[in-house]
């Protein structure tokens, strides 16, 4: 099974082609535009076998699959204490294993905005955290951990480490959280101005058979976009 995570910043209509390197089995794809309301029939096609979630047609969240592929959404909550938290998308791939997609966003919230989200929605579906790959666009990362909150990103991967859930990149690289050897992000398409805040996690039973994990090289995606893709291989019955 191969997975890849990719902030597009928009119009994937012009630019999903450049992901055929990896030959995926499944694309999550954050800031692309809903494909049934595309007038581009080359996107509508690649995008045939899809789910999509957004609040502007033109910036969602997307998984993307081959045809062979079965993607059921999953009804998670999305409300913590009646506050709606957006742009989380579950789903069961082949009926084998859970797929949540993240695009994590400030959602107008005065304290809660980026991780903060993920902290809530995973206050009301941490018992659906099993069997399960996470991956997207996080727009955190343990550098910008504040000493009064506690849902700092650090806070989030300590709690989803107490139920088996970890980083697959850092998993496999030996690295820690705020001290990554490679970005992900370019603010402003600047490469003095690099972060890492885009992320697969995993339980166990994915860290334990992964084959490959990669970010993609710059030189490849950087004209596309400021996020690379995050590339994952697993070895699956």
């Amino acid at each position: 099974m191969k997975i890849v995570t990719w902030n597009c910043h928009g119009a994937l209509r012009n630019k999903f082609e450049t992901l055929d390197l990896y030959q995926a089995d499944i694309y999550i794809v954050q800031e692309c535009e809903n494909p049934l309301l595309t007038l581009n029939l080359e996107y509508k096609k690649w995008a045939e076998n899809h789910l999509w979630i957004g609040k502007n047609k033109n910036k969602g969240l997307g998984i993307f699959a081959s045809k062979e592929i079965e993607l059921k959404s999953l009804d998670w909550s999305n409300l913590y204490q009646n506050h709606e938290v957006n742009y989380f998308l579950p789903c069961s791939v082949n009926g084998k294993f859970n797929l949540l997609a993240v695009w994590n966003h400030k959602n107008n919230s005065p304290n809660f905005g980026y991780i903060g989200q993920f902290w809530k929605y995973l206050q009301v579906n941490k018992t659906n955290f099993q069997n399960v790959i996470i991956a997207g666009d996080f727009n955190s990362n343990s550098k910008w951990d504040e000493w009064d909150r506690w849902w700092n990103h650090s806070d989030v991967v300590n709690e989803l480490a107490e139920i088996g859930i970890e980083s697959i990149y850092h998993n496999s690289n030996g690295e820690v959280h705020g001290e990554e050897s490679k970005p992900t992000f370019f603010l402003y398409k600047n490469s003095e101005k690099n972060h890492h805040i885009d992320y697969i996690f995993a339980s166990k039973e994915f860290r334990d058979n992964v084959r490959k994990i990669e970010i993609g090289l710059p030189e490849k995606f950087i004209k596309s976009s400021d996020h690379l893709p995050i590339y994952c291989e697993f070895k699956m019955e």
